[in-house]
């Protein structure tokens, strides 16, 4: 009829639930990723196959999880984060012990981490309860809120595992941040912090935890010890220049002076080879992923997808500034992979398929407004 607008056409890219841009952003960081781990590995071929194949199932993972309504993902909530507080107990009584940590359950056919489960679980399930509730939440919808993020963390740290630990208490506490949490109970929070903090260190903490935060305010006092990886990796950091000493040429990574160089130290072995401007691209990059993911977040059809995307995006955007804080001497060394660019195995997968929930998002909102 005359006067009404003609109806939107859906695009192949909404139909398969794919956001072009964030989907050519991943594209480019996970190329650019096997391009550095394999002068990272010490031209491993092998590790580097491996790692596409990994690449290969996350980008699965994240299409497979992008098909899920953002309504599905509501309901499927508390189901997921009753399965996963289940499974980090199970870890504290009966998990598997690897390099002095008990994180793994062996269940005969696969090992599973279920700390990576809740990096989606809880704020997932932090957002479906926060979004039934009046906003800026209260008093009691914000104590309820926080044991539901703060219970799984604390789960995580006895494993040890500070830096995954991290990861899932930021992902809940940035559903409160997007619910309008009142300054004044911000402020509350702080001052109750400060002695949570100090009774973290006195009876929470393990003493290689005390040694790297220590480390960490001066890493000369132990040179050789402790204080040796920050002090390599900013030796090979500030070594790169402006424009790097090439690919496959970094001194620090290739004559073993960097520990871990192909997982959490990965960023040092691309500032030194590549340099200051191929850094400033890098995180380019990476805010180019978190604008997106914040406009697909304000974007949001409902309450409930908006605080779950927020939440997403803003704890990737954690995961990176913690990696390259620590490799460059500015936060305590925690365990943090530089996403898309470290070598990973389920961490990835999780990754992406977070990103999975941020397509979602943006595509399903598409479909119902058109």
């Amino acid at each position: 009829m005359i006067g009404e607008s003609p109806t939107p056409q859906i695009t192949l890219a909404q139909r398969l639930h794919i956001d072009p841009p964030l989907l050519v952003s991943l594209l480019l960081l996970s190329g650019l990723g096997l391009v550095v781990l394999y002068s990272a590995s010490g031209a491993d071929l092998q590790m580097v196959e491996g790692q596409a194949l990994r690449l290969g199932i996350a980008f699965a993972t994240m299409f497979g999880v992008a098909q899920i309504s953002p309504d599905t993902l509501r309901r499927w909530s508390p189901w997921l984060y009753g399965l996963g507080l289940i499974m980090l107990v199970a870890v504290l009584v009966m998990g598997e012990i690897g390099k002095g940590a008990q994180r793994w359950l062996d269940l005969g056919v696969l090992r599973f981490q279920p700390s990576e489960l809740m990096k989606l679980a809880v704020p997932t399930a932090t957002a479906a309860f926060l979004a039934r509730m009046s906003l800026p939440p209260r008093f009691w919808p914000v104590v309820f809120t926080g044991l539901i993020f703060v219970i799984p963390a604390v789960l995580v740290a006895k494993q040890p595992d500070l830096g995954t630990a991290l990861l899932v208490g930021s992902s809940g506490m940035f559903v409160l941040l997007f619910g309008g949490l009142r300054w004044r109970v911000i402020a509350a929070g702080a001052l109750v912090a400060v002695p949570l903090i100090w009774l973290l260190w006195e009876f929470g903490m393990h003493d290689y935890q005390r040694r790297r935060v220590l480390t960490f305010l001066n890493p000369e006092t132990d040179p050789l010890g402790a204080g040796y990886h920050i002090i390599q990796s900013t030796i090979a950091i500030g070594s790169g220049g402006m424009y790097g000493k090439g690919w496959l040429k970094g001194t620090q990574s290739h004559l073993e002076f960097l520990p871990e160089r192909h997982t959490d130290f990965i960023f040092a072995v691309f500032g030194e080879e590549f340099g200051l401007m191929a850094v400033l691209l890098l995180l380019a990059l990476y805010g180019f992923i978190v604008m997106r993911g914040l406009y697909i977040a304000a974007n949001g059809q409902d309450t409930f997808s908006r605080l779950l995307a927020g939440s997403v995006i803003m704890t990737f955007f954690v995961y990176v500034f913690v990696n390259i804080g620590m490799v460059s001497g500015i936060l305590p060394v925690v365990g943090v992979p530089l996403p898309l660019i470290s070598r990973g195995g389920t961490s990835m997968v999780t990754l992406f398929a977070a990103f999975g929930i941020l397509m979602s998002v943006q595509t399903h909102h598409r479909l119902i407004r058109s």
